[in-house]
């Protein structure tokens, strides 16, 4: 329901300004040019965060977040008599949730690795729009698997 009226409420704000843009008076007109001017610098922007995030994907920077993660969950382990055992537990499954999230790094690395390997042709097994957006999954998944294991380490120093 109320995304249905987002969508209506959105529709008729890009109809207005497509309007005013051609029909409307030269205030208007003047107005929707700078609307689509700032819409278009406002995608630029995003853009260009995108494309950073990918760089910083492509530089290896989760794999430094993934060993940092891997060093304090060896930390936990060696200090892990003086822990509870759903401290513990906890541990274990951030562990899993870990080792599942590298494999599909790995997975994305080489499906990216052939991607730019191949020319374009029926070889692709996936496409650039889908790596992407499944590179934005695995980015929340560990941004999520950062704040759990942040708050294990609070609740294991209790």
């Amino acid at each position: 329901m109320v995304k249905s009226l987002i969508r209506i409420a959105l529709f008729l704000v890009v109809g207005i300004l497509v309007y005013n843009y051609f029909f409307g008076t030269p205030e208007e007109k003047t107005q929707s040019k700078e609307v689509f001017k700032k819409t278009g610098q406002a995608v630029g922007a995003a853009w260009d965060a995108v494309k950073s995030e990918k760089e910083k994907f492509d530089a290896g920077k989760y794999n430094k977040v993934m060993s940092k993660l891997g060093d304090a969950y060896r930390s936990l382990r060696e200090r892990a008599q003086d822990l509870d055992a759903s401290v513990l537990n906890r541990l274990d499954q951030l562990e899993g949730q870990k080792m599942m999230i590298q494999t599909q790094i790995d997975r994305v690395e080489q499906e990216q690795k052939s991607l730019s390997a191949t020319d374009g042709s029926d070889g692709k097994k996936i496409s650039e729009k889908d790596l992407a957006g499944h590179k934005e999954k695995l980015m929340r998944m560990m941004d999520q698997l950062v704040k759990d294991t942040d708050q294990l380490i609070l609740d294991a120093e209790k």
